[in-house]
């Protein structure tokens, strides 16, 4: 049933014009009931005068079923309300003595139902791991924990304030890189790039490609050298000038592709090794690199790039939350599988998390269990006396009225037992 809760904190029932409707059926039938005993009672007394005395009996069951039913009706009412509104005392328990009965449930509950040991004790049987790890490896519920992380991912970005983890993304990040030494890495990197000759390749690569610059800039080239000329030099001139250098330097570079083995080679090698050295051994140049590293990123687009980072983290977790095909999804449904299996497997591993929880729940319940009771006590001293007694009688009232049809039947029962013992006698 739908409920809401009203102003004073009380919850309301959607199904409580229909409890209200049983409760007013049971009390016309409780009071019919002490109703047709009153009126047995007084055709019984006349017959009894004026009939026989036999009648006697039926004077007498009906008389005590109209005590037990008043007797009753005074016990229940006086629960809710003061009977017929007279200042009985110990009457309208609920109304007067709401806070007390507040404190009172919840210093029950509170002794009774939070107690460690009968809660741990529970726990302990319940083997929670050990049903945990059957569920998750069961077919289907893995793909379940999936969908619920994946949204509680997505929901937890909601939550968070996109400015402040931005920022605090980009501080990171920034102190990050500034905790690197540049020159000190690139000097390695280049000297597990260049280890064994693996940069050679790239040598060629860059000599093949030079080549074929040449071959393709050549008309290029020749009018640019045409424009350098001094203009009284003859064309001709030049272009013998300009054919000997071209064709001289386009040689010389097919000749060090070819051959592995020359002095220009060499040369690179030592250049490069003494820069490799240099990077992670000069002060100067390590100074330059971090000089080079701070002027990147104080950019305004690498601030931007980096201020970027959490709102594309961002869109790709919610968008991937509602993928069930997204890589997310399938990697979080493979951990919760494996993390079954696993559990499943170790029952070490399940004692050990059956005492983490034991050892949690105790703890709580030893620091955090009178909030409970509290709770219980503070909620009901919030709730208007008449209406708590009103709603209270409503959810509970229709089995109170057995009572009174009870003792209506017992009542009349018992007095005539003691009306045939009293006349046995």
């Amino acid at each position: 049933m739908a409920e809401r809760a009203d102003d004073a904190g009380l919850v309301l029932r959607g199904d409580e014009a229909e409890r209200r409707s049983d409760l007013r059926r049971m009390k016309r039938r409780a009071t019919g009931l002490l109703l047709v005993a009153a009126v047995v009672y007084v055709l019984a007394r006349w017959a009894e005068s004026n009939v026989h005395d036999g009648w006697g009996y039926l004077r007498a069951t009906a008389e005590a079923a109209m005590v037990g039913g008043l007797a009753d009706w005074f016990a229940v009412t006086a629960l809710f309300r003061r009977p017929l509104g007279l200042p009985i005392p110990h009457t309208a328990l609920i109304p007067t003595r709401k806070d007390q009965l507040g404190t009172s449930l919840g210093t029950f509950v509170e002794e009774n139902f939070l107690a460690g040991d009968a809660i741990v004790e529970r726990l302990r049987a319940a083997r929670v791991a050990r049903r945990a790890a059957d569920w998750l490896v069961a077919p289907g519920n893995a793909a379940v924990v999936s969908r619920h992380s994946a949204a509680a991912l997505a929901g937890a970005t909601d939550v968070l304030r996109d400015d402040e983890v931005s920022g605090a993304i980009e501080h990171a990040v920034i102190e990050r890189i500034r905790r690197i030494e540049l020159a000190p890495l690139a000097g390695k990197a280049l000297a597990v790039a260049t280890d064994e000759g693996r940069h050679r390749p790239m040598i060629d690569a860059a000599i093949i490609g030079a080549i074929r610059f040449l071959d393709e800039q050549k008309d290029q080239l020749r009018g640019r050298f045409g424009k350098e000329s001094p203009w009284w030099v003859p064309e001709p001139i030049d272009d013998r000038i300009f054919t000997k250098l071209y064709n001289g330097l386009r040689a010389f570079l097919v000749e060090v592709s070819r051959n592995g083995d020359h002095a220009l080679r060499h040369h690179l090698d030592g250049k490069l090794a003494e820069f490799i050295d240099r990077l992670q051994t000069d002060p100067a140049l390590a100074a330059k690199a971090d000089g080079w590293r701070e002027e990147l990123l104080a950019h305004p687009a690498v601030r931007q790039w980096i201020g970027s980072i959490w709102g594309e983290l961002k869109r790709g977790l919610v968008a991937q939350s509602a993928d069930p095909s997204s890589e997310l999804r399938r990697r979080l449904e493979r951990a919760a599988a494996q993390g079954g299996e696993k559990l499943l497997a170790d029952q070490a591993l399940q004692d050990k998390i059956d005492g983490w929880l034991e050892g949690v729940v105790r703890y709580v319940i030893d620091a955090e269990g009178h909030q409970v009771a509290e709770l219980i006590a503070t909620t009901v001293q919030r709730w208007d006396p008449i209406e708590a007694s009103e709603r209270i009688e409503v959810q509970v009232g229709r089995d109170l009225q057995f009572i009174r049809i009870n003792g209506t039947v017992v009542g009349g029962l018992a007095g005539l037992a003691i009306h045939t013992v009293g006349q046995l006698l």
